[in-house]
């Protein structure tokens, strides 16, 4: 009886216990999110069912999407992150939030059009997160990435508020085509200013290095890539507002090192020159031009942002405003940007979203207000009047210049205005599919459509900056327009077989089209300051429109690509990829190119003879070869250029037409072929990790602009002509020092690298261009000038046969003729005396390190370079600050004198007048350095009282930025920062005509400047 009771109960109960089994055992489509500790979706992590070897990664966007047993637990993972496991269940859709693991190296990084993981990477490719941008404080990105990134030199083209820097990464290889890299924002090639893109916006810049990352963006890529990833919402998250702030003051790093006034009287009275003082001297007076001159500066930032999302979409939306105002009067940069990004899904299978970035900044350039002119003003004369009021201008022996001081340019009103306004709208449209039934198969569309317009106007009213009262005003406007779109079809297939075996395979078909027009006019004799530049039509004087300063250009790219990324079992990753481009700007026969790329790596340390060697967590050999080529010359170059001429045709005037630029039907790409050779390590569980990496690049058929001799009637054609070479080494190292001991945690990092560069091959065999200072088997970047080798001292032998008429005490240059037999030299000095000298550094790099205790931090960044030269303007003599004669005021300078013949700089009106002979050889020095450049400390409030106010973050910094140098000659003599801050022929500082722009140099400009900085940053 008890057991067919049993039995019976056994039968009820099976259809229970069968329906309980198949609900159990079902199979679920999950969806989801994966996203970081600030919740931005987390690309390329991984998302494994437990026990099994199925698996998928995470697309662009964090997303992923799986089938499994509801009874499954998935194993969210991510080499950086802790691995977090979930239970299926009856879930559908899952959102999770991997945390950082400290003691492993960040995982997903961001390659041309994807992601991958750090380990599977084979090519060289440099990740900087946002927070470590924000680091510095800066109005841009080429800021506050000095000395960031091992092989990545950004040097200063200018020191006026809202300047840009000049990146090159891997060296320089053209000559006269572009050499700057390919910005890229959030997947579309930028076609702004990188000032347009807010350092706050930025989640992280992934920088492409080698030929074999940056072929996948063909022509565009030839210099190097640097994508630009913006900070997203997340989907599911609850809506969160941020403020970032901050408020500082500026100071001059050092003034410019002038006589005083008892220096400069002393210096007029041995170079015996001007004995007499101008109608605005007196030997008692010691006027610091500088005090009068300069002031403080100001600069602040604001960010405000919100972001979220919902189960099927997330948002962000910002606003910032950023203001600098330099310590020259009338110079100052305020920009203000909004940014929002939208990404919704729609179904299982389609998702679409939009980002924009817009940005409207205002410059005060000051063009004539550099330090330049208040410096060149004699300390012996006094600005004021008898009253106290401020001279019109000052009288020296010979010149007579405006009186340049804070109150006067203060007091100008509306008789000067020199400003710039610029707009840009950078949005991107995609959509995606995913295609049923196939998983990792994908379709996306990108739209980048793109606007930047700039106006510029520039008032300068009667009789101001000059010695004339009645010097006519003169204004000038100028105006441009730039668009540019972009259309890229993207099919993607995405992975993981059998566990071991994932794949990934990419094809595009893209096409750009980039527009610009610019006009520019100038007029005399404004008939009221009021009108300033607005209405130059009412000028009574001429109106000038140079056809040499308008232009229009059009042109497009179209492009093919497909790329494969396969790696086995984490160990052997390889990647190949094929591009072609065919540019409207080259000739017909010559508009396509392609660009093959191949790059492998081997994760050693996965190998089962590594299993046992516990110390070595990470080592992994990557080699890798890559094809690009440069097509970044002007529009139309092939057809040549036409000049007009204005001439005397009987009673009226008529227009000529003339040849200035010859056709060139065979012009084509410049090619750069490059190997990269690395060694990628971590150990002791990746406390410290680091990367060791070699190249060398060569470009061939360098775009050149070909001079003609005067008799062919045409200066000039472009040509395919020439030959560069780059080779570099680079070792970049971080470490986690201290790990949460006893609070505190510690870690630091430095990069150093060398890159040595050489011109190979210039135009019909010639083996060198002295106008242009290019030398076979020199650098690109030299200077081509006398090299000093001390002063001429009483008794020197045969200084009236190397100088005739030279005498003692003037500047000494190395003698490179011959001899005859009894010591003499064969010739005098002359022109083939001229060295070639490298600007080159022999290394440089940067350093950063952290320091945490209880919520204090501490981070400290720097840079440092090694060798090389650096060009100071103001110690040449071309620029009239160090002409030695008592003129004009004088660089405070150690000369010669019968009582101080150890000196460097020659003796007070020597051979040579204003402009002493060879003087502008003491304008090169040595250009190393150590820089601290910014110290920051700050304190995160954790405190109850903070999370009772519902606020998840709130920290208070400050910062000093440019503290000090250290090591570097040129400051140790004067002072000042030794970093450049201008174009080789700006200021008129030396004679460096426009070919030699290129050269950077230290002169006249705004002065670079120490921040002190106080800031906020709040999230709740």
């Amino acid at each position: 009886m008890k057991k067919n009771r049993l039995v019976r109960v056994a039968i009820m109960m099976l259809p229970i216990l069968l329906l309980s089994f198949l609900t159990y055992a079902q199979s679920v489509r999950v969806k989801g999110t994966v996203t970081d500790e600030g919740k931005s979706p987390m690309p390329g992590a991984n998302v494994v069912i437990k026990g099994t070897t199925t698996g998928v990664v995470t697309d662009a966007n964090g997303k992923f999407q799986i089938d499994a047993d509801s009874k499954s637990t998935l194993s969210f993972s991510s080499i950086g992150y802790k691995t977090r496991e979930i239970l299926v269940a009856n879930q559908k859709e899952i959102t999770i939030q991997l945390l950082p693991d400290n003691l492993q190296v960040d995982e997903v990084v961001v390659v041309g059009y994807g992601t991958q993981r750090k380990e599977s990477v084979t090519g060289s490719v440099a990740t900087v997160k946002g927070e470590l941008v924000r680091e510095v404080p800066s109005a841009n990105i080429t800021q506050a990435m000095q000395g960031r990134v091992a092989g990545v030199d950004m040097e200063q083209t200018s020191s006026k508020p809202g300047a840009s820097m000049q990146i090159r990464i891997r060296g320089t290889r053209s000559l006269n085509a572009s050499n700057d890299p390919l910005v890229v924002l959030d997947g579309i090639p930028f076609s702004g200013s990188i000032g347009d893109i807010s350092p706050s916006d930025i989640k992280s810049l992934d920088i492409l290095k080698d030929a074999s990352s940056t072929a996948i963006y063909g022509s565009r890529g030839a210099n190097g890539v640097i994508l630009v990833t913006t900070n997203k919402g997340a989907k599911g998250a609850k809506a969160q507002f941020t403020y970032d702030g901050y408020y500082g003051a500026k100071q001059v790093f050092s003034k410019y090192q002038m006589m005083d006034g008892p220096q400069f009287l002393q210096l007029r009275k041995i170079a015996g020159v001007y004995p007499t003082n101008g109608a605005d001297e007196t030997a008692d007076t010691n006027t610091d031009w500088q005090d009068s001159y300069l002031k403080t500066g100001i600069v602040t930032s604001h960010d405000l942002g919100i972001s979220g999302g919902t189960k099927t979409s997330n948002y962000k939306f910002g606003l910032g405003y950023y203001n600098d105002q330099a310590v020259t009067p009338g110079q100052g940069y305020q920009r203000m940007n909004m940014r929002a990004s939208l990404d919704q899904e729609i179904g299982n299978y389609i998702r679409v979203g939009f980002s924009t970035t817009n940005s409207f900044a205002i410059t005060n350039n000051g063009g004539s207000l550099g330090i330049g002119n208040a410096i060149t003003l004699s300390p012996l004369a006094n600005p004021l009047n008898a009253d106290g009021t401020w001279k019109r201008t000052i009288r020296m022996p010979v010149d007579e210049f405006w009186d340049y001081s804070k109150e006067t340019i203060n007091n100008l009103g509306d008789k000067y205005k020199d400003e710039s306004k610029a707009y840009g709208s950078y949005n991107t449209v995609y959509g995606e599919v995913k295609i049923p039934h196939v998983d990792g198969l994908k379709y996306r569309i990108n739209l980048g459509l793109n606007y930047r317009q700039s106006s510029s106007g520039s008032y300068t009213g009667e009789g101001v900056f000059s010695a004339t009262p009645t010097n006519p005003s003169t204004a000038s406007i100028g105006n441009s327009l730039s668009t540019n779109w972009a259309v890229e079809n993207l099919i993607t297939y995405d992975r993981i077989f059998a566990g071991k075996h994932q794949f990934s395979a990419l094809a595009m078909y893209s096409a750009e089209n980039n527009m610009y027009n610019s006009s520019y006019i100038s007029a005399k004799d404004i008939p009221n300051d009021a009108f300033q530049f607005y209405n130059l039509g009412r000028a009574a004087g001429e109106i000038t429109i140079d056809p040499n300063n308008q232009g229009y250009s059009k042109s497009g790219l179209v492009s093919y690509m497909g790329r494969v990324n396969y790696s086995y079992d984490n160990r052997y990753m390889v990647m190949a990829s094929y591009r072609s481009d065919g540019s409207s700007r080259l000739a017909e026969g010559h508009k396509w190119v392609s660009y093959p790329a191949i790059s492998v790596g081997w994760n050693i340390n996965k190998e089962s003879f590594m299993k046992d060697i516990s110390v070595i967590d990470v080592l992994k050999l990557r080699v890798g070869y890559g094809v690009t080529s440069n097509q970044a010359i002007n529009p139309y170059s092939t057809l040549g250029l036409l000049s007009t001429r204005p001439y005397n045709f009987g009673t009226t005037y008529a227009t000529a037409y003339y040849v200035s630029a010859l056709p060139n039907p065979n012009l084509g790409w410049e090619i750069s072929k490059q190997m990269n050779y690395a060694v990628d390590f971590g150990i002791l569980k990746n406390r410290l990790t680091g990367t060791i990496e070699y190249y060398q690049t060569k470009t061939e058929n360098l775009l050149l602009n070909v001079s003609l001799p005067s008799t062919s009637g045409v200066n000039s054609y472009m040509a395919n002509i020439g030959e560069s070479q780059n080779k570099g080494l680079e070792f970049s190292l971080n470490g986690l020092i201290l790990n949460n001991l006893n609070g505190f945690t510690w870690d630091a990092g430095v990069n150093i690298y060398t890159n040595h560069n050489e011109l190979t091959k210039l135009a019909s065999g010639a083996t060198k261009d002295e106008n242009n200072w290019w030398f076979v088997g020199h650098p690109i970047d030299v200077i081509y000038d006398y090299e000093a080798v001390g002063l001429w001292q009483a008794g020197d032998a045969n200084l009236q046969k190397y100088e005739p008429g030279g005498n003692v005490g003037m500047v000494k240059v190395k003698y490179t003729g011959d001899y005859n037999a009894d010591g003499t030299p064969t010739r005098i000095i002359g022109a083939a005396d001229r060295q070639i000298m490298s600007m080159e550094a022999k290394f440089m790099g940067g350093f950063n390190t952290h320091v945490n205790y209880k919520g204090f931090d501490l981070t400290v960044v720097g840079a440092f370079k090694s060798g090389g030269l650096l060009i100071s303007t103001p110690y040449g003599s071309n620029g009239y600050l160090n002409i030695l004669t008592g003129r004009r005021g004088n660089v405070n300078v150690d000369y010669w004198t019968v009582d101080n013949t150890g000196a460097k700089y020659p003796k007070p009106g020597g051979i040579g007048g204003d402009q002493p002979k060879y003087e502008n050889s003491l304008s090169y020095f040595d250009a190393s350095y150590v820089k601290i450049r910014t110290i920051s400390m700050g304190y995160n409030f954790t405190q109850k009282w903070v999370k009772s106010a519902h606020v998840d973050k709130l920290r208070l910094y400050a910062t000093i930025q440019n503290p000090f140098v250290l090591f570097s000659p040129y400051t140790k003599e004067t002072g000042m920062d030794p970093e450049t801050n201008s174009y080789g022929n700006e200021n008129s500082a030396v004679t460096m005509s426009s070919n030699l722009r290129r050269l950077l140099t230290i002169g006249t400009n705004t002065p670079t400047t120490r921040n002190y900085i106080i800031g906020i940053s709040l999230t709740f």
